[in-house]
C-alpha cells in the first residue's frame, strides 16, 4: 500500500490510499480494439455501449472513468444524466478480466443520489496486482460505455518500465481536444493531469465553442460546466482508455486564488471554494473518502510504482500564502513585477505548499528508487523576463513568486542526494524543459533536478516572441514554446526517462494530427535534460 499519510495541517482532510498502476505485463495484454478507432477520429458524439437497451434519454452521457489505482483496488466513476432522475438510483457495476465480460472479477452496486449530482464512485477490492481490467455500469435500463483500467504493482515488486501522458489546461472555448483523441490511442499506463480541468470564466464573443453560462460561483454552475466539458467525445475516450492521476490548479475554482483568498478578495470565497471542490469530487474518479468537507479536500499523495519510481502529488493552491504585490485593480492574485519594486518576493517565511506540506515532502523523498517524480501544478524553474543581473522581472503566481520556498525544496534534494528527481508541471500553456538548481544566479552551480512542464491541451499561450526573448536570460531553460498545444509523452526505465513533447497541428480541428515537436532524455544517474 502506498504512503498516503497527510501533512499535519491537512490531517482532517480525506485521501485515497491507492498507489499508481504498473507497466503492462505479458500475462494480460490489453486489447486496442475500439480505443484505436476512437483515437483515429471515429469519435463524433458521446459513445454508448453497443448493447444498451433502447431508451429515450441517455443516462450515461458523460462517459466513464477510473483513477487512483492500487495493487488490489481501483476507483470507477460515472454520473447519471437526463431529466426526471429519481432522488436515489441503484447503479450496478461490473469489473471483468476480459473485454467481452465473460470472466467477471468483481461486481456490486452503488446508490447515485441527487445530493451528489447522481455521481458514482465504485471501489472494487480484492483485485490482482498489475493486471488489466474492463468495467461498465448499468442503471435505468441502460448500460454505459466500457472502460479499461488496470491495477498497480505491489510497492516492493520490480517494475521494468513506466509510461504516462502529462497533461493540463483544457479550456473548452479555446480549442478542440485532438490531443485527447491522440492520448486515447497510445499504450500509456496512465494519464497524469496537473490542473485546470475546467475554466470558471464566461466565454468572450466569437469563441470557438462557447462556455454555457457565465462566470461560475455556485455548485449548480460548477456542475453544469463539468458536464459540458465531459460531454466532449475525445475527453471521454481518454478517460475510458486509461486510469488517471489528478491534481488541481486554480481554474477549477477561480483564477489565481490562494488558500481562502479569491482574486477579487470577495467575502464569500470560502463558500465558492466549497462549491467548486464539491463539484470537482463529484466529477472525478476519487474515492468516497475524498468527498470534501466544506472548503477542504485532500489531493496530496505519494505513490510507489513498484521499486522503479516514487510519485509525489502536490497541492500548491489550498495551503499557499497569497501572492505579493498584486495588481491594484484586482486586490489579489498575480502580477508580473521587477524584484527591486517588490522585495517581498524574497520573504523566506512565505510558502507555496504550506509549511506542513513542505515538511511532508522533505520526509518522503525516496533514496532507494531510481526515480522521484514530483507532480505539481506549474513551472518550477526560474523564468526572468528581464536581465537577472539587474534584479529580474518575475510572475508572482508561480514558483518565482515563492523563490525561498523553491530554494528550500531543491536544497533538500541536493543535501540528501535524492536520485532521479523530475518535476512535472503545467499551468503556463507552454512546453518547457529545464535544469533545476538551488542557485540560478551561479553559472557553475550544480544541476539538482530536471523539469518537464507540459503545454496546454487547448488553452491559448502567450506570444512566442516573449518566450524567445526570455530564453536569453534563462540559460538553464533548454526549450520553451508557447505556440504549441498538446501534452508530454513520458516513458522511463531504470536508466533513462524519454520525453516526447507532443504538438497539435491545428488546435481548432478536432481531427488534427498530433506530432512530436521535440525529444529530450534524462539519465537517472545524472540530473539535467539532453536532446534526444
Amino acid at each position: 500500500m502506498a504512503d498516503r499519510s497527510a501533512p499535519p495541517d491537512a490531517a482532517r482532510r480525506h485521501e485515497s490510499p491507492h498507489p499508481i498502476p504498473r507497466d503492462r505485463d505479458a500475462r494480460t495484454p490489453l486489447s486496442r480494439r475500439g480505443w484505436l478507432a476512437w483515437a483515429g477520429g471515429a469519435v463524433t458524439a458521446p459513445i454508448f455501449v453497443r448493447h444498451a437497451r433502447a431508451a429515450d434519454v441517455p443516462r450515461f452521457a458523460l462517459g466513464v472513468a477510473s483513477g487512483q489505482p492500487g495493487a488490489h483496488g481501483i476507483v470507477l466513476w460515472t454520473r447519471l444524466t437526463g431529466p426526471e432522475l429519481p432522488p436515489r438510483v441503484e447503479v450496478r457495476w461490473q469489473l471483468a478480466r476480459d473485454e467481452a465480460f465473460t470472466d467477471i472479477a468483481a461486481t456490486g452496486h452503488e446508490n447515485a443520489i441527487a445530493d451528489e449530482a447522481h455521481s458514482v464512485h465504485a471501489e472494487p477490492g480484492g483485485l490482482e496486482p498489475a493486471r488489466g481490467y474492463w468495467y461498465r455500469f448499468e442503471a435505468l435500463g441502460q448500460r454505459s460505455a466500457v472502460g479499461r483500467t488496470r491495477t498497480a504493482p505491489a510497492p516492493d515488486a520490480p517494475a521494468a518500465t513506466l509510461s504516462f501522458a502529462l497533461a493540463s489546461c483544457q479550456r473548452f472555448d479555446h480549442g478542440h481536444y485532438a490531443a485527447w483523441r491522440h492520448v486515447a490511442g497510445q499504450a500509456f499506463d496512465f494519464v497524469l493531469f496537473v490542473g485546470d480541468y475546467i475554466y470558471e470564466r464566461a466565454s468572450p464573443p466569437g469563441a470557438l465553442r462557447a462556455h454555457e453560462g457565465g462566470r461560475l460561483r455556485t455548485l449548480e454552475q460548477y456542475r453544469a460546466r463539468y458536464a459540458q466539458y465531459k460531454g466532449d467525445p475525445a475527453l471521454q475516450a481518454a478517460h475510458a482508455a486509461l486510469p488517471w492521476l489528478m491534481v488541481w490548479d486554480d481554474h477549477e475554482v477561480e483564477n489565481d486564488y490562494a488558500g481562502l483568498q479569491g482574486q477579487h478578495l470577495q467575502s464569500d470565497f470560502a463558500d465558492q471554494r466549497a462549491a467548486a471542490y464539491r463539484a470537482y469530487w463529484e466529477h472525478m474518479p476519487f474515492p468516497k473518502s475524498a468527498r470534501p468537507a466544506g472548503p477542504d479536500m485532500r489531493i496530496v499523495g505519494r505513490c510507489d510504482w513498484g521499486t522503479l519510481a516514487r510519485i509525489h502529488l502536490l497541492d500548491d493552491r489550498q495551503y499557499r500564502d497569497p501572492q505579493v504585490c498584486p495588481r491594484p485593480d484586482r486586490g489579489g492574485g498575480s502580477n508580473t513585477v521587477r524584484l527591486r519594486d517588490c522585495p517581498q518576493l524574497l520573504d523566506a517565511q512565505r510558502t507555496l505548499l504550506g509549511a506542513e506540506q513542505e515538511r511532508w515532502l522533505a520526509q518522503g523523498w525516496d533514496p532507494q528508487r531510481r526515480w522521484n517524480l514530483l507532480a505539481q501544478q506549474t513551472l518550477m524553474a526560474r523564468l526572468s523576463w528581464s536581465d537577472p543581473a539587474t534584479g529580474g522581472t518575475y510572475w508572482t503566481d508561480g514558483w518565482d513568486g515563492y523563490a525561498p520556498a523553491r530554494n528550500r525544496l531543491l536544497g533538500t534534494v541536493a543535501e540528501r542526494k535524492v536520485p532521479g528527481v523530475v518535476v512535472l508541471g503545467g499551468d503556463v500553456h507552454a512546453h518547457y524543459v529545464a535544469d533545476l538548481k538551488a542557485d540560478f544566479d551561479a553559472a557553475r552551480a550544480p544541476v539538482i533536478a530536471t523539469e518537464l512542464c507540459g503545454t496546454s491541451i487547448a488553452s491559448h499561450g502567450i506570444a512566442q516572441e516573449r518566450i524567445t526573448a526570455a530564453l536569453h536570460y534563462n540559460p538553464h531553460v533548454h526549450y520553451g514554446r508557447s505556440d504549441q498545444r498538446g501534452y508530454v509523452a513520458c516513458r522511463l526505465d531504470g536508466r533513462t526517462l524519454q520525453a516526447s513533447l507532443m504538438a497539435v497541428d491545428r488546435p481548432d480541428d478536432p481531427d488534427s494530427a498530433v506530432r512530436v515537436a521535440a525529444r529530450f532524455a534524462v539519465d537517472a544517474r545524472q540530473p539535467g535534460a539532453q536532446t534526444a
